[in-house]
């Protein structure tokens, strides 16, 4: 019997690879039928501003509006590829917890896509990899997605621009 999954959770944070988390919920909520819900989160680590000694609430409203903009841009993607039931929010806080156990209790998660990384060895290293965190810590299923659409190893950035370029 195949897992039915209603409600899945799709992490967003400008990666290449949170793009390849996305596209490949698309499919699988295709799969999966009408019923399946798909939740685009974006979270804002208020703990970067909290170094910013001249915080200025301006600084966390202009990063909110770029957020939103970016997720209304897969909202429109993801109904044009047949997709109705899809929402989005912007969220404030650690990354890890609200991606891991805040959301998928809240709305019911059943499935996390998320990209195997969206950072450089540095900042892992430093503030340790969400993902890792999630495949961890979530009570639900996780799927951290390594490949294109193709199962084939992900195309480095820069050709996912000219991809883009080319389709426009």
């Amino acid at each position: 019997m195949l897992q039915n999954y209603k409600n899945i959770l799709v992490p967003i944070d400008g990666s290449y690879e949170s793009e390849l988390a996305f596209k490949k919920a698309i499919d699988v909520a295709k799969r999966n039928g009408k019923d399946t819900a798909l939740h685009l989160i974006h979270v804002i680590d208020t703990r970067a501003f909290q170094n910013i000694s001249s915080f200025d609430t301006s600084m966390v409203e202009q990063v909110t509006q770029t957020a939103k903009k970016t997720l209304e841009g897969y909202v429109d993607e993801a109904k044009k590829a047949g997709i109705t039931n899809i929402d989005f929010s912007v969220e404030y806080g650690a990354p890890k917890v609200i991606i891991a156990k805040d959301i998928p209790e809240e709305k019911n998660i059943d499935l996390i896509m998320i990209g195997a990384t969206g950072l450089n060895a540095v900042e892992r290293i430093l503030i340790g990899s969400v993902t890792e965190y999630v495949t961890r810590i979530a009570k639900c299923d996780v799927l951290v997605i390594r490949t294109d659409l193709e199962n084939k190893p992900a195309l480095t950035k820069d050709l996912l621009k000219a991809n883009r370029k080319d389709s426009l």
